[in-house]
């Protein structure tokens, strides 16, 4: 099997904390003997500033052979000025949907010595295992038609479409069965079927495909705006839930937040093959790019959920997994996670910290 891996530092705080999580690869690399390859490439702003545009052909063609692809964050004000079809973000839509990487896993888990980092009381949030799947390549981010026109008096009108198949429904209604079999064996699925037909017709298909498939996961249905409020409320009754494109970056960037901090989270991107590209789910920061105090924890994790979905390497991945809460232990902290008698420590001592406590 191949087992190469292309690296894409992005914008912002992306080449710190990509640089922290490549120490901690090169580690477990060379511990459990992975033979694992990778080189460097550009994507966003950094592209843009390179070759002109957010995914240059030459990225594509990294992508295209790589197993795997370990993403820092892309986009930033520097580029918010340009043409809107060629701003960063626009990179990170196109390499999703190129590679079909449709499936969405954002775990929302609570390591017990953040409990008082959560905005949320500890007994609520305390034990704390979400999975949120989000499909990822359709919905209202990529239907048409799309755009801003003028109207007949001179009004300017922007539209956007949300539209699903049956076949994308089904798909990622597949994974959330699947990985809650392995799990909770509970499944939720969130969407707004009393106002829009195009998540009637999600309801109808997920539904569809339990009774036929998955009879023994349980299934239960929410309005996304129900959904959002019993993640406050009660977050604990979840076990995995699965939702479409715009519901699902909304409910998980939430998700997070009961956690503690979003710079603990990592997140997969998934095709139908194990092919994925894994990054952490916040965002590029830039107003503390540069300054060592980005939290790289959720990079790091996201090289354990790469080990474990894409390269089937559970003892690796559990190991970092295990470094991160030994270092949790000794009471080092970036800025986001601070509390009172922590040692605070930058985006390069964390990584370290985490190296070290790999043996």
């Amino acid at each position: 099997m191949s087992k190469h891996i292309l690296i894409l530092d992005g914008d912002g705080i992306g080449p710190e904390i990509v640089a922290a999580a490549e120490k901690v690869l090169r580690v477990v690399n060379d511990q459990y003997q992975l033979g694992l390859t990778w080189e460097h490439g550009l994507l966003g702003g950094a592209a843009i500033d390179a070759h002109g545009e957010p995914y240059p052909q030459i990225t594509s063609e990294q992508a295209q052979k790589a197993d795997a692809i370990l993403l820092g964050a892309v986009g930033g004000p520097k580029w918010d000025s340009i043409e809107r079809s060629i701003r960063p973000e626009r990179g990170l839509l196109k390499i999703r949907s190129e590679l079909n990487l449709f499936a969405n896993l954002r775990p929302a888990i609570l390591y017990p010595q953040l409990a008082d980092a959560s905005s949320l009381k500890p007994e609520i949030v305390s034990g704390l295992d979400i999975l949120i799947v989000r499909e990822l390549t359709g919905g209202i981010y990529f239907g048409q038609p799309r755009g801003i026109r003028e109207l007949e008096n001179g009004e300017k009108q922007g539209y956007n479409t949300d539209v699903y198949a049956e076949s994308e429904i089904k798909r990622i209604a597949k994974v959330a069965f699947e990985l809650a079999g392995l799990r909770g064996g509970k499944v939720c699925s969130v969407d707004k079927a009393n106002v829009l037909e195009v998540t009637e017709l999600w309801k109808q298909t997920v539904t569809a495909l339990k009774d036929a498939e998955y009879p023994e996961i349980q299934l239960s249905h929410l309005y996304v705006d129900n959904a959002a409020m019993q993640l406050v409320r009660a977050p604990k009754q979840f076990d995995v839930i699965v939702t479409g494109n715009l519901f699902g970056d909304i409910l998980s960037d939430e998700a997070a937040m009961l956690t503690g901090s979003i710079g603990m989270l990592p997140s997969a991107s998934l095709d139908e093959n194990g092919k994925g590209m894994y990054e952490p789910c916040h965002g590029s920061a830039p107003d503390i790019a540069g300054q060592n105090i980005a939290n790289p924890l959720a990079t790091i994790l996201s090289v354990a959920m790469m080990l474990r979905y894409t390269f089937r390497e559970e003892t690796a991945a559990k190991a970092i997994e295990d470094a991160v809460g030994k270092v949790l232990d000794q009471g080092i902290r970036t800025a986001d996670i601070l509390s009172d008698g922590m040692t605070k420590v930058g985006t390069v001592e964390m990584g370290k910290a985490v190296v070290a406590a790999l043996g």
